[in-house]
């Protein structure tokens, strides 16, 4: 089987450089990854300039392509120009920062699975929470399991998975519950200082913390210590809105 890597941390980050080492036994790789750091862009793509992407060794062996676009653009290059074959499978991540929640929505790690998800490649979005010292290898084997787990179902190609891994997770036997994506606003706090020339400027905070409810979602698993999975889909179609307003005359 032949997978494609991705992220949205760029192609020299450790948990990507983990994940590419944890899958190589399961599976044939090739990384396709921003060149740069691209947290937080969402799905946007690069239409208005070319992309260029500069072939990335390890050692003598080819390791992969780094693209100088953001998640989206290394997946769609990667399938449509880079790629020897199509690939089977895309995983992308690992990402240094859970994407849960609405966050979801704003995620480079996340745009990049649903892009692959769009080629009708069933895709993995994978994340690990942020830690000063984060055991990307322990989380890589970890995922890796998971990843041969949904495989193992069959599921339907274009596939759409979503996986964060807790730090309290690598510890002992973890607790893998498959939630739903909490849609509950928060972060959107901003912090307001002034430069050395008196003129305001505002950082983004994640204040305040995503509300917890009696209703098990990613948000509410996750700060119980369990890995989540949820499975995604891109169409926004709001389909009892739809047929509510079919029935009217416009």
């Amino acid at each position: 089987m032949f997978a494609l890597l991705t992220n949205d941390d760029g192609i020299y980050a450790p948990g990507l450089a983990a994940l590419e080492e944890a899958v190589n036994d399961d599976f044939e790789t090739l990384v396709v990854a921003p060149s740069t750091e691209q947290s937080g862009v969402g799905h946007g793509i690069t239409f208005l300039s070319p992309l260029t992407a500069k072939e990335v060794f390890r050692g003598e062996k080819q390791r992969g392509w780094a693209v100088d676009g953001s998640p989206a653009d290394a997946v769609k290059l990667g399938v449509s120009e880079i790629c020897p074959q199509r690939p089977d499978l895309i995983i992308s991540g690992m990402n240094a920062g859970l994407n849960a929640g609405i966050n979801v929505l704003y995620s480079g790690t996340v745009a990049a699975a649903i892009e692959g998800s769009f080629f009708g490649i069933t895709s993995i979005a994978v994340s690990l929470e942020w830690d000063d010292q984060m055991n990307f290898d322990k989380a890589a084997l970890i995922a890796s399991g998971l990843v041969k787990q949904l495989l193992s179902l069959h599921p339907p190609a274009g596939s759409l998975f979503n996986i964060n891994i807790p730090t309290a997770a690598l510890v002992g036997r973890p607790d893998v519950r498959v939630v739903p994506m909490s849609v509950a606003r928060y972060g959107e706090a901003f912090e307001r200082r002034v430069d050395p020339r008196g003129r305001n400027y505002y950082w983004a905070s994640n204040d305040p913390p995503p509300p917890l409810s009696s209703k098990e979602s990613d948000v509410t698993a996750l700060a119980d210590g369990a890995i989540t999975i949820t499975p995604l889909e891109y169409d926004l179609t709001h389909w009892e809105r739809l047929e509510e307003l079919q029935a009217m005359k416009f």
